[in-house]
């Protein structure tokens, strides 16, 4: 990797791309310690420390802190990430939006631009419930139409300007700039939390002890990464072949191929939206100050992600069952929406291509079916193993810190994915320099 990008740093145009990229960074971290006007910043903070669930856990991670700190970037880019999301999904309802998805470069700018204007309604919409939830219990001092106003535009522009940035470092810079945006603000609570990790395990304890916790935690973390890795470059490879056939007077074709199936073909997605679904009850129980107390309590407690795997309240890991149902669900689900086996295996036969020992047409349909089935599963059961390892530790030992499983794959997978992106534009500039001589 710093091979990569020390090869990187001598070639003009990506040393450029790699600078712009990290300006664009600096832009939003600074803008996200600026306070929306007129609100009290100590609010969120003080309401915060005294949540006993992880109802707001990934809210938090995924602004980077800027939700409690009430900066203009409070939203930050989780209206994008969740506009992306209906987006894909409403492909498969509405047939306008199908037909734009495979209608090439300007089908994708048609749903781009839909993104954008949805975005921008989804950050109105969470703004303006957020002033009006938060506003009249302090949040806002003195609340009024024109404070109330100025909060909701001001973090709405402030998710449109990230939504903006992000673009611009796809475009011009290095890698997915929404990926990397949300990537830097995860990063940027890794200190504090393992600063807290230091003071719950090591801090005031014997070398020997401390040592000792210290290395059970940087294993964890390198055992979760490595992990992650395998899980990120982990493919079945098919093998296909294709027919020869004659052009003009020569047989061409008749080569070997392969099509790389993903085992972890959702990626995180389907983490992300178990989390969700299992956070809202306890967002919604937090608004209206439900307490442990009854039914209703202990149901919401027992969809909490501190409360799994606590030796002395194992009645509460049911919900752990739910969750890993969740994902396992929506891996296929999700599956289902981004690959079309009956697509593939179409486009197989018109390009003469078939696999080995499998008949063109709905055998080969059935035959991936059954592959992506099978991988599908696996790559489930590979990912919710990632994400309960730092569950487990919270659990049983009480390590909370907000870079859980889901994090760590959302950083490894966008530090791949850009040197990914990085080599091969190094790849494409070495192609023209042997052109051009």
């Amino acid at each position: 990797m710093l091979e990569t990008f020390r090869n990187a740093f001598k070639v003009k145009d990506i040393r450029k791309k790699i600078i712009y990229t990290f300006f664009m960074l600096i832009v939003i971290r600074l803008g996200s310690q600026l306070p929306v006007p007129g609100v009290d910043r100590n609010y969120l903070a003080n309401w915060f420390a005294n949540q006993t669930g992880d109802a707001f856990n990934f809210f938090s991670a995924f602004t980077g802190g800027s939700f409690e700190k009430m900066s203009i970037f409070a939203l930050n880019i989780t209206p994008y990430i969740t506009s992306s999301i209906i987006i894909q999904l409403l492909t498969i309802a509405i047939p306008q939006l199908e037909e734009m998805q495979k209608d090439g470069e300007d089908g994708r700018k048609k749903l781009t631009a839909i993104t954008r204007y949805v975005t921008v309604g989804l950050a109105l919409l969470e703004s303006t419930a957020m002033t009006i939830g938060f506003g009249r219990q302090g949040l806002v001092p003195d609340i009024n139409f024109l404070k109330g106003l100025t909060v909701v535009v001001s973090m709405t522009a402030g998710s449109a300007f990230l939504m903006w940035v992000g673009e611009r470092i796809t475009e011009n810079g290095v890698g997915n700039g929404i990926s990397i945006v949300l990537m830097v603000n995860i990063l940027s609570r890794v200190p504090s939390d393992l600063y807290s990790l230091y003071e719950s395990f090591m801090k005031g304890k014997s070398i020997a002890k401390g040592g000792l916790a210290g290395l059970i935690i940087l294993g964890v973390i390198l055992v979760t990464i490595v992990l992650v890795i395998l899980l990120n470059d982990a493919t079945r490879r098919i093998p296909v072949q294709y027919a020869k056939k004659m052009q003009g007077r020569k047989m061409v074709g008749g080569q070997s191929s392969f099509m790389p199936l993903k085992v972890n073909t959702a990626g995180v997605i389907p983490v992300i939206f178990a989390s969700s679904l299992l956070s809202m009850p306890s967002m919604i129980a937090s608004f209206m100050g439900v307490t442990t107390d009854g039914i209703g309590g202990k149901i919401i407690a027992m969809l909490s992600q501190n409360n799994w795997f606590n030796p002395s309240k194992p009645i509460y890991s049911i919900g752990l069952v739910i969750y890993i149902a969740m994902i396992i669900g929506f891996a296929y689900f999700y599956t289902s929406i981004t690959f079309n086996p009956i697509e593939v295996a179409d486009n197989m036969k018109k390009q003469g291509g078939f696999i080995p020992g499998i008949r063109p047409g709905k055998p080969t349909t059935d035959y991936l079916n059954k592959i992506l089935n099978y991988i599908v599963l696996i790559g489930a059961v590979g990912l919710t193993i990632v994400v309960l390892i730092p569950i487990f530790f919270n659990g049983v030992f009480g390590a909370y810190v907000s870079f859980g499983g889901t994090s760590i794959i959302i950083i490894v997978g966008v530090v791949l994915e850009t040197i990914k992106q990085i080599e091969s534009q190094m790849v494409v500039r070495n192609y023209k320099g042997f052109l051009s001589e």
